[in-house]
């Protein structure tokens, strides 16, 4: 995965990070696609030459298409005959290409993912001041989830009833906790242990793909708007408070 920041850590108190995760881990370098999305593509595949399974890819990628055209235009559960209509082929073929429904779904959710890959990094440095790094983090948020939004909603709904789909989901959410964790090292490793896991856990939720959908579709607000709310609570999240004198 691309880098999170633009620079390293720059001490090595991040290396007992105030959340307790192991500093490298969390995006100081090239760490792979999201979870396991290049199982589902063909990002490194030998080429393949024979007539028939050129065909077969080509249906197989139709059909991943397809229903990720249907998510983007609002359909989350579309029927077997709308995703064969869109992809050009009849309904009973449409599962020569995959076993089931889910292994559609995690394939079209995988390619999304690989899709989301170049939106990754995040263009701001330990030592900025809290506000820069927030609003880079932000639009990073928004720029993302704004590419993956249709694709990240589905698998919210459909993780609880697929375990790989769970994990894969979770390993998700904590590279982007981790990411957090990384960029504002110096603001958390200021405070007390405690207070610092508190407010990496608040940043992560306020950074949320949730919080992004909540901000938008149910208060309403349109994109700058949600966009400076969730910066606003970010910075008061993240800002260091001053220090009580004991005099």
């Amino acid at each position: 995965m691309p880098t999170t920041t633009d620079q390293d850590p720059p001490s090595d108190k991040l290396d007992s990070g105030p959340a307790g995760i192991p500093a490298g881990s969390a995006g100081t370098g090239p760490v792979g696609p999201v979870g396991s999305a290049g199982s589902a593509g063909s990002v490194g595949t030998p080429e393949i030459t024979d007539g028939r399974q050129l065909r077969r890819r080509r249906n197989r990628e139709a059909v991943v298409k397809a229903l990720l055209d249907l998510y983007r235009d609002g359909h989350l559960k579309p029927s077997t005959e709308a995703i064969a209509a869109r992809s050009g082929l009849s309904p009973r073929s449409l599962f020569r290409y995959f076993d089931d429904v889910d292994d559609l779904v995690n394939a079209a959710i995988a390619r999304q993912e690989e899709r989301s890959v170049p939106l990754l990094p995040i263009h701001a440095t330990q030592d900025q001041p809290v506000a820069d790094k927030v609003a880079a983090l932000v639009e990073q948020r928004f720029r993302l989830f704004g590419v993956v939004g249709t694709a990240a909603a589905v698998s919210r709904l459909r993780a609880p009833f697929q375990p790989l789909l769970a994990a894969e989901l979770t390993r998700n959410r904590a590279l982007l906790r981790s990411q957090i964790e990384v960029l504002f090292a110096p603001e958390l490793n200021a405070i007390d242990r405690d207070r610092a896991t508190r407010a990496l856990a608040a940043a992560d939720v306020m950074a949320s793909f949730e919080a992004l959908q909540l901000l938008l579709q149910d208060q309403g607000l349109p994109q700058p708007e949600a966009v400076s709310a969730m910066a606003g609570a970010l910075v008061a999240i993240l800002t260091p408070a001053p220090r009580i004198s004991a005099d």
